[in-house]
């Protein structure tokens, strides 16, 4: 017996395990069937009659569902009035007092249930019934008026008069906008003659012309925009159909002014502070401006600045007072806590981290070639195959003129990866270095070669003497020599650049051919008969001369 107990109990625990099991499908079922229940009891069909809500009925109620009892609702409501037009709306209790009946001419209109109620509003079946028992006795007297033609032709001309006064309006409101920024305009500009500050100044013809008309066209786009709305909901309202349209769009344009009213008035702390800061800003910004202007001009000097980088310097200081007053006055901006603001700013942070990453590049390869003093603005360079005089030296472009008139624009990071060379460093002063390259074989002595190619020099006008020009010997090729001319020119402007190294280049020309000395550019290839050596009795061939002879 005692091994046979534990064989006995197993089909009792199976049993237990099987009636846990469907308990628990059971309770699931209740569930899903429960939730299903409830949501169908969400589901509701709006009765209208003349287009004008009459009541939100729900469903299923015995078997039949929200939108079968609010169809049944406006066929039942629509073969009354077509028998007898001035039925009127009553009220009974029905279901036993738990259900109240709306009747139209004595007849079944539709009932209001437990379900059709909202109880935790305190709303009961004859409150709800008696308020759309009201809605119901509304829109029947709307529905009279569309089969009156008197009526009808009424409201037809008190629509189109409303349409003539409003395009009246609106042409008197287009020819006074017209005038009145005429007017302003004119005021402005007879006012602004005598605002200077420091003999500069202040404001703008032009500038008050634009902001005039612009403020007197927002002015009258608000007004038009508002006599529109009103316009479209007194046409509205004329006709019974399209009446509860008009009282909506009259009521959110209301609704609409009073949340922009109240919302005005809650942000005028938040903006009082914003002005106040920005007030700020703007006062940092011009004490900075004018201190940097005077280190520029040289009348004021510090030990971690000079004039060259001063202008770079200043934009750095505005910029970092204008983000630092952005950053304090943004949790003060009206809408700056909604999550529309919050998403709009990622969206402006993504864009510009993705889309800007050029731009800060080029800002700063500028900002290094203003401290690094690479070359200013008014010197001559060459950078990479570009040659001229610079005209601008900004944050993100450099602009250069060359000597033929074009201007050239190059950008801050492709200067930075170039080779950079500055004519007006060699020498203090505005002028700059002019130099050219020739080719001559062996067989002319180097010595001759330095005399001509300073005689040609001499002869270039706006080549001056102090400093002299140099040449030197940059290369030894295969079958030439390479000489440089250097020289020194005080003319500014790029055009006269050009004019002097195209007299140079004619002048090295003439001097050789009135020698006999050939320009090897380029090289010949093959090398003549006889050696080309210079000899010793030949090294000071004229013009050269010896200097070491008394």
């Amino acid at each position: 017996m005692t091994r046979s107990d534990p064989i006995d109990s197993r089909p009792c625990t199976i049993r237990r395990c099987a009636a846990a099991l469907t308990a628990v499908a059971m309770l699931l079922t209740c569930w899903l069937a429960g939730a299903a229940e409830e949501q169908s009891a969400r589901q509701n069909a709006v009765v209208k009659v003349s287009n004008r809500f009459i009541i939100k009925l729900y469903g299923p109620i015995a078997g039949h569902t929200a939108a079968e009892r609010a169809t049944g609702t406006m066929e039942r409501i629509e073969n009354v009035l077509a028998t007898d037009p001035d039925a009127r709306t009553g009220l009974e209790e029905a279901e036993k007092g738990t259900a109240t009946r709306v009747l139209l001419g004595g007849k079944h209109a539709f009932m209001v249930t437990p379900v059709d109620v909202d109880r935790q509003a305190g709303e009961t079946t004859e409150i709800v019934a008696r308020e759309s028992a009201a809605r119901l006795e509304r829109a029947i007297m709307e529905w009279r008026e569309h089969r009156t033609p008197r009526y009808l032709a009424t409201a037809a001309a008190l629509a189109a008069g409303a349409t003539l006064i409003y395009g009246a309006i609106l042409w008197l409101l287009i020819h006074a906008n017209r005038w009145m920024a005429e007017q302003l305009a004119a005021a402005a500009a007879r006012r602004s003659g005598g605002l200077h500050l420091g003999g500069v100044r202040i404001l703008d013809v032009a500038h008050l012309l634009t902001l005039a008309r612009r403020l007197v066209a927002f002015a009258a786009w608000i007004v038009a925009i508002v006599l529109a709305s009103g316009w479209i909901t007194f046409f509205l309202e004329q006709f019974p159909y399209t009446r509860p349209w008009g009282e909506d769009l009259e009521g959110n344009l209301l609704a609409l002014l009073k949340r922009v009213a109240i919302a005005i008035a809650e942000s005028l702390p938040g903006l009082l502070l914003v002005a106040i800061i920005f007030l700020i800003a703007c006062a940092v910004v011009r004490t900075l401006r004018a201190f940097f202007d005077r280190i520029e001009e040289g009348s004021a000097r510090v030990t971690w600045i000079d004039a060259e980088t001063a202008r770079p310097t200043r934009r750095i200081f505005k910029f970092i007072v204008w983000i630092f007053a952005l950053a304090i006055a943004y949790p003060y901006l009206p809408g700056a806590g909604t999550d529309a603001f919050k998403g709009l700013t990622v969206l402006v942070g993504v864009m510009v981290s993705v889309g800007g990453a050029s731009v800060v590049g080029q800002a700063f390869s500028g900002l290094v070639l203003m401290y690094n003093r690479a070359f200013r603005q008014g010197e001559y360079v060459r950078i990479g195959d570009t040659e001229g005089t610079v005209m601008e030296l900004g944050v993100f472009i450099t602009r250069i003129r060359s000597g033929l008139g074009d201007e050239i624009t190059l950008p801050n990071s492709g200067v930075m990866a170039t080779t950079i060379r500055n004519y007006s460093r060699a020498v203090p002063g505005t002028g700059y270095v002019v130099d050219t390259a020739v080719t001559i074989g062996y067989a002319t002595p180097w010595r001759q070669v330095e005399a001509m190619l300073k005689e040609a020099a001499h002869r270039t006008p706006h080549v001056v003497g102090e400093p002299a020009p140099i040449v030197r010997q940059t290369a030894l090729s295969d079958f030439y020599v390479e000489y440089r001319l250097a020289a020194y020119t005080p003319m500014q402007s790029p055009a006269q650049r050009m004019d002097v190294l195209n007299r140079l280049h004619g002048n090295i020309q003439d001097v050789f051919n009135e020698h006999g000395v050939q320009i090897m550019s380029p090289h010949y290839m093959l090398d003549p008969a006889e050696l080309q050596v210079v000899p010793k009795n030949r090294w000071y061939a004229a013009p050269a001369r010896d200097d070491s002879e008394p």
